[in-house]
């Protein structure tokens, strides 16, 4: 039976130290801010939209164990659970969530500033401590991480591209008939769209912007047969384009 897989490729809410500048100098992790309140209530109308506007299933969130894109994947599901219209398709009790460190911020002083950065390279997360933040159950312990630990500082640029493409197209592929948010950082987000929507240079990516890949997934007795090309919607980037035909949007 032909259906479409789903996978939305979102970016975190508004970040607490750019707009509180003495937050970093009094905190005890300056590289790793929580978000501001209107990053939390950003993040719960977002949530809100993609439950919604969808007549599908969601599954699975995948999320970086960053405390911000924490608390926008908490928010996420948050409003996912507030929808009493959209229940049967969301249905929660099955919505499953994993901590993915493939969707780590950029681990360089592009993305994180020396002046925070921990002086020895590490970057440390109490993921128990952060998995409290789902209700109980939601988080699946069976998941096998793309990335098993977080990647090494100083990472180059190319390097982190190639790290957001393989975790987006290998997610998909591991979970082909089932439909995925992806929680992550701006770079995250930038790449994802300019690697899948062709000719495009990426001028700005707003607070829990997201990009929706859809692609036409066929199986057969419960095996997945052939997947098709995806399909780019976006919401919250700004962009320009070469002189191409850009696919129209669903």
């Amino acid at each position: 039976m032909d259906r479409y897989q789903h996978v939305y490729v979102m970016r975190h809410g508004h970040r607490l130290d750019n707009f509180d500048p003495d937050w970093a100098a009094k905190a005890a992790r300056p590289w790793d801010p929580p978000l501001f309140k209107d990053g939390m209530v950003r993040a719960f109308q977002t949530g809100q939209r993609i439950g919604s506007q969808t007549g599908y299933p969601i599954h699975r969130i995948f999320v970086s164990p960053f405390l911000r894109c924490i608390q926008t994947a908490s928010q996420v599901v948050a409003a996912l659970s507030s929808l009493p219209n959209a229940m049967s398709s969301i249905n929660k009790t099955k919505l499953k969530v994993a901590i993915e460190y493939g969707l780590c911020e950029m681990m360089n002083s592009v993305a994180i500033w020396s002046v925070v950065s921990p002086k020895d390279g590490k970057f440390d997360f109490d993921i128990s401590d952060l998995e409290s933040m789902f209700p109980e159950g939601m988080v699946d312990h069976n998941v096998d991480p793309i990335y098993k630990e977080v990647p090494k500082w100083e990472e180059s640029p190319e390097k982190c591209r190639e790290r957001y493409v393989k975790v987006v197209k290998t997610l998909a592929d591991k979970y082909p008939t089932e439909n995925l948010i992806l929680i992550t950082h701006g770079e995250g987000l930038l790449t994802t769209f300019s690697t899948f929507y062709k000719d495009t240079t990426v001028l700005e990516v707003d607070y829990c912007a997201y990009v929706e890949l859809r692609r036409e997934v066929s199986s057969k007795d419960g095996s997945v047969v052939e997947t098709g090309e995806y399909e780019v919607a976006q919401s919250g980037i700004r962009f320009s384009h070469d002189p191409v035909t850009i696919p129209t949007p669903f």
